[in-house]
């Protein structure tokens, strides 16, 4: 909508027939106009801007520092997430203090980022970056935005968003995910102090959940770099399978399985789940992947499988769900820059989907709260092995792992996602599921 305004009025308000109107704040008071315009309220921010004025309330929770009109620029063109958050990875935008604090004072008025702007509503942005003099070209997006080519969850597209993400030097998610390299929400119950304990109860839970037994065949669809089927096979006794579609996680996990010296019960492949033909398994596990497939990729996904289990094979699915009722959107900072073509379902839509297929779901288990320590972990530690993230990925990709992390934190803390653990059987030809009829927690 922004782009169709600019169209109409850019060339009256680039050329202005009076100097423009300096207003109380300068730079710093435009800014936050716009970013108020653009988000529909007023903030609870204090901005200081490149031209050395400042705006917004001393007392503001939050605090920003705008350090070229490049920035402005960008909410111009795109005054939302996107915009905002190009201005951040790239550094002209900077959060004085805690980020995730600052996003978190911010919550209630980013649930409007993804509102449409009317045309009164973009004259009026317009005409405030005009009065800064500062419309112009659209600004060139950062180096880690994306977007792909192809048809939307074909293997192609799929395995070029997986490379987009996961690709990046396994050091890098080493020095924030801890000595389990497991990316995805830790268990914290009580006792349990640090990430890496966290984890590892995160492991055992799925292994009680699906009585995991010694001699059993299991197979772990997106698993990573390898944390879950090293644990499994350990401490269960599993013989087990891992995919992946990522290169470097490929590489890492038949490491790692090496030096565990479990290569002759655990198997590493580069594969995607639609590839897998090898079954019956008796227990299939995933975590964190389901957010790949994509909704229109569903009925597929679960089909595949109820295949590969045999009767009363059991199957623990976990990912994030986003909130019943919310309208998916498609341009946001998480697809463009972290997880292109990332898609959230609803639990009650992957439940159905399960069911649909012939599956029983056993047991539904809400981790939300555990997901907000979780990631606020790993910001800690992305944070304390800053200098060296820096090094490894350079500064634009770095910055946009520490909002992506701290944004995330604020959206379970505030109910914007969950994420649930799902527990489902392929029943037999009887019924029979051979569950316990009591809940494993």
């Amino acid at each position: 909508m922004v782009d169709d305004v600019t169209t109409r009025v850019i060339q009256r308000l680039s050329h202005p027939h009076r100097p423009p109107e300096r207003r109380e704040g300068g730079a710093a008071g435009h800014f936050l106009s716009l970013a108020e315009g653009a988000l529909g309220g007023s903030l609870p921010l204090r901005v200081t801007a490149w031209d050395g004025t400042v705006a917004g309330a001393a007392d503001a929770a939050a605090r920003v520092t705008v350090r070229s009109p490049r920035a402005l620029r960008r909410v111009l063109y795109a005054p939302n997430e996107i915009g905002l958050g190009r201005a951040y990875v790239t550094g002209e935008i900077d959060v004085d203090g805690d980020l995730a604090g600052t996003l978190d004072a911010l919550a209630d008025a980013v649930e409007s980022w993804h509102r449409k702007i009317t045309l009164a509503e973009g004259i009026r942005l317009l005409s405030d970056a005009a009065r800064l003099g500062v419309i112009g070209p659209r600004p060139k997006p950062p180096a880690t935005e994306v977007k792909l080519s192809g048809r939307p969850h074909s293997r192609a597209r799929d395995a070029a968003a997986i490379s987009h993400h996961y690709d990046v030097p396994t050091d890098f998610y080493r020095l924030f995910l801890g000595d389990t390299m497991a990316y995805s929400c830790g268990y914290w119950p009580d006792g349990v102090d640090d990430l890496d304990a966290a984890q590892r109860a995160k492991f055992d839970l799925v292994c009680r959940k699906l009585d995991l037994q010694p001699g059993m065949r299991i197979l772990d669809i997106g698993c990573g770099w390898g944390g879950f089927v090293e644990h499994a096979a350990r401490e269960y006794g599993v013989d087990a399978v891992g995919v992946t579609i990522s290169g470097s996680q490929v590489q890492a996990a038949r490491d790692r399985i090496h030096a565990a010296g479990l290569t002759d019960r655990v198997t590493i492949r580069r594969q995607d789940y639609r590839e897998i033909g090898d079954g019956p398994y008796d227990a299939i596990v995933s975590i964190g992947m389901a957010e790949h497939v994509g909704t229109s990729q569903l009925p597929t996904y679960t089909a595949r499988l109820f295949d590969l289990l045999g009767s009363q094979g059991r199957l623990l699915h976990h990912a994030i769900a986003a909130r019943a009722g919310t309208r998916p959107q498609r341009a946001t900072f998480i697809r463009r820059f972290i997880f292109p073509d990332g898609e959230l379902q609803p639990v009650a839509a992957a439940v159905q989907a399960l069911e649909d297929e012939g599956f029983e779901v056993r047991d539904v288990h809400a981790l939300r709260e555990h997901y907000v320590r979780t990631l606020r972990t790993w910001l800690d530690g992305l944070e304390r092995n800053w200098d060296q993230a820096v090094r490894l990925v350079g500064l634009t990709r770095a910055r946009t792992w520490r909002i992506y992390l701290a944004g995330s934190s604020v959206g379970f803390a505030h109910q914007r996602v969950g994420v649930n653990q799902i527990l489902a059987v392929r029943p037999d030809r009887h019924g029979g599921s051979g569950m316990p009829a009591s809940r494993v927690v």
